[in-house]
């Protein structure tokens, strides 16, 4: 592949990683492990885009393409690791969502890479990697096969991983978690068969542009621990659904505050509280449509966006809700009982109400709910 071709075919692929990481750090919520994963993939996929047109100038004259071509090649192959390390981490993470257990791998994984970085450092003077000559041109060394198998040693481990795990992996997850490794592998055996071909990392590219929109684009707008739509996507959706209403078509909200949350967590512990949340979105969709829309707007509140223009058909479905839980306390299957406290109105058109306002509007009618309830239960 010429200079000039790679060049250029490594700046469309920066700056495709450029616009996914302006969207990523936009929109995504960057203290989740899941997010710094993918957005140090981004950076160092970049970096090393941007390092291995620097090695590039293989066979070139001067002492600044001398230069280039040693610490670019240096670099590559220094970081060569560190990609599919964050690619092994993002999918365990993917799998289990548990952060200790993902961080668990952190320090074996960086223990792997300081070896290839030690070998990497004596190669300079024995060639183990590789090796430049007095002509500025680089050759592969005897041991070059040692750091493609720690690349894809790691590639094919969280390739397996993926795949043992099958069940415990959402399938809208799951062929792109598969995906990604596919077209480096392609572009390995490329490289290893045609000397000179340079293209694993826009193969990562393309496997990136491929999680985003199919994993990291989702996980953004989703509620990690309940699976629905979060704050976010819930703001975005609701100024979609006033700015497209009209005198003859609008939408109604319900805001369901979980009562005695706090009591569940400390009586029975944080992990039947989540298991109370769960239970919560379950009952929720049970007796809602599928096209409705639910989201999690804090803690224990969840909103639900309903296609209903009146009132009676908005009240209709508060009380399936309330006979849903009625009938899931008396069934007595979890050591908890759920109460709910909503608030819930039918927007008004004519009212030409902000988003903000109408969320106050439901937000006082939940409350007058929850004081109503307390009144009962005295």
């Amino acid at each position: 592949m010429s200079l000039i071709n790679n060049l250029v075919l490594n700046a469309y692929s920066i700056a495709i990683l450029l616009m996914i990481y302006l969207q990523t750090k936009r929109h995504a919520g960057e203290n989740f492990l899941q997010h710094k994963l993918f957005a140090r993939m981004l950076q160092i996929t970049a970096l090393m885009l941007l390092i291995d047109s620097f090695s590039r100038f293989d066979g070139n004259p001067g002492t600044a393409y001398v230069i280039l071509n040693h610490s670019g090649n240096f670099l590559i192959y220094l970081l060569n690791p560190v990609l599919p390390s964050l690619w092994l981490l993002y999918a365990q993470f993917q799998i289990f969502h548990e952060e200790e257990k993902a961080q668990s791998w952190i320090k074996p994984l960086i223990f792997l890479n300081a070896i290839n970085a030690v070998m990497l450092i004596l190669s300079q003077f024995f060639g183990w990697f590789y090796y430049i000559d007095t002509d500025n041109v680089y050759h592969r060394g005897p041991l070059f096969g040692v750091t493609v198998a720690i690349t894809f040693g790691l590639m094919v481990a969280a390739f397996i991983m993926i795949i043992a795990n099958r069940k415990k992996i959402d399938n809208k997850y799951y062929f792109s978690l598969l995906f990604f490794a596919i077209p480096p592998f392609i572009c390995v055996v490329l490289q290893a068969a045609f000397y000179g071909i340079s293209l694993v990392l826009n193969g990562v590219t393309l496997s990136l542009l491929v999680v985003f929109f199919n994993i990291q684009n989702h996980s953004m707008h989703t509620d990690h621990l309940t699976g629905v739509n979060n704050r976010k996507r819930l703001e975005t959706y609701m100024e979609e659904k006033i700015s497209m209403s009209t005198e003859d078509k609008t939408f109604s909200a319900i805001l369901i505050d979980i009562d005695n949350f706090k009591h569940i967590n400390d009586t029975f512990g944080h992990d039947v509280g989540d298991d109370a949340l769960e239970t919560a979105v379950k009952l929720i969709r049970s007796c809602v449509r599928s096209v409705d829309f639910i989201a999690r707007s804090g803690g224990d509140e969840f909103y639900v966006i309903l296609d209903a223009s009146n009132k009676n058909d908005l009240e209709t479905t508060v009380t399936r809700i309330n006979s849903f839980v009625d009938y899931y306390n008396k069934a007595g299957l979890k050591p908890y009982k759920l109460g709910f406290s909503m608030g819930y109105a039918v927007y008004d058109f004519h009212s030409h109400m902000k988003m903000e306002a109408f969320q106050k509007q439901v937000d006082v009618s939940m409350y007058e709910d929850k004081r109503a309830n307390k009144v009962g239960d005295a």
